[in-house]
């Protein structure tokens, strides 16, 4: 028996002693995002959850933002017991206080005895959760809509000249404003800084206003790949994840633009007032052994946040791709991505929103302000 199966064994009969009090009347809500990236959490963890405890796992659906959290939490009480987050989400939200803080001495070894601490990737405990994933927001296309020269770049998205067609993109300030910058030639490294003013904002705005009227908002992390593969719109911003499903798995004429990926953590947290605070640790503390973050990432390719995890990453099942060539943070994809400020993205949250609401509904332009 390796070290990492007897981690995960020893970890198994902890839980399942656990479990076999609680796993009589609870079950365990998690609150994720669907689709493909739903259905790696199913198998890598909501399942072997409930095998070693007996505890079910039900999941809700949501979109992101902190709405949905306010709402859930607005009478003091909840039915989430863990929730999946970006990390500029769940900074804003421990400090709004809907989040329970997360000790990161839960947090098992790695199997070769390296201290949880050192095994997670730097800056991966925050007050409230820990960082599980990084993820890329892209820009892809269908192959169809363009059988000659191709997309490749972050400003050919608002080129509808060289590259006509529907644009499907987030209803989120999110990514946007940063392709907006980096369209106009501003260096990456620039980018935040600019978009603290009201200048870069301005600019950002303005950029988008070029394409207003052939954007087709989502909402949903399937719907891009779903408005690809129709034909209904010809580029889209999305998950990288959620586009290698459509193209590696589906065989769907769907390719990424990896120029201007927006990289960023994905983690799990707990709601403040959940009612089962102790089963939701266990959870989180079962869903980061380095063997189960490399499960997901066998199946779609988001990075596991442990660098025990990362060495242990296989073949996908169905294509047999090596999976971690298709990370986003693979060294040939680095070159031109963005690394997502997720300080940044917290502090500006209600002021991006209100700048993004007002330019929606004005159709004017920037909408920017101080």
């Amino acid at each position: 028996m390796s070290r990492l199966e007897g981690v995960f064994l020893a970890l198994c009969a902890v839980l399942a002693a656990f479990g076999s009090a609680a796993a009589q009347d609870d079950v365990l809500t998690v609150v994720s995002w669907g689709g493909a990236y739903e259905e790696s959490q199913r198998i890598a963890y909501f399942d072997p959850f409930t095998r070693a405890t007996g505890v079910p796992v039900a999941v809700e659906r949501y979109n992101g933002g902190l709405d949905g959290l306010r709402a859930e939490l607005a009478d003091g009480s909840t039915g989430w017991d863990v929730i999946d987050m970006v990390d500029a989400d769940a900074r804003a939200a421990c400090r709004e206080g809907l989040l329970a803080p997360l000790d990161p001495s839960i947090f098992v070894a790695a199997p070769d005895g390296t201290p949880a601490r050192e095994d997670f990737i730097d800056g991966a405990f925050l007050p409230c959760a820990v960082v599980q994933l990084v993820f890329s927001t892209v820009i892809a296309y269908d192959e169809r809509a363009f059988p000659g020269e191709k997309p490749g770049t972050v400003a050919d998205l608002f080129d509808l000249e060289r590259f006509p067609g529907k644009r499907a993109l987030r209803k989120e300030p999110v990514a946007l404003l940063e392709w907006a910058l980096m369209a106009y030639g501003v260096p990456r490294a620039q980018i935040y800084d600019l978009l603290s003013t009201r200048r870069g904002m301005d600019l950002a705005f303005r950029k988008l206003d070029e394409i207003r009227d052939h954007i087709v908002w989502w909402e949903e992390g399937e719907e891009p790949a779903e408005l690809l593969k129709s034909g209904k719109v010809a580029m889209a911003s999305g998950y990288n994840g959620r586009f290698f499903e459509a193209r590696a798995v589906e065989g769907a004429p769907v390719s990424i633009v990896w120029d201007g990926q927006l990289l960023d953590y994905d983690v799990w947290a707990i709601p403040r007032g959940a009612d089962q605070p102790d089963l939701a640790e266990d959870f989180i503390r079962f869903a980061t052994l380095p063997d189960r973050m490399a499960e997901q990432a066998r199946h779609i390719p988001y990075g596991p946040a442990r660098r025990s995890a990362m060495t242990r990453i296989g073949l996908h099942p169905v294509t047999m791709a090596p999976m971690r060539e298709q990370l986003p943070t693979a060294s040939h994809r680095l070159d031109t991505a963005i690394w997502q400020d997720s300080e940044w993205y917290a502090r500006t949250e209600a002021l991006r929103h209100r700048l993004f609401r007002e330019w929606l509904e004005e159709g004017t332009g920037s909408g920017a302000a101080d």
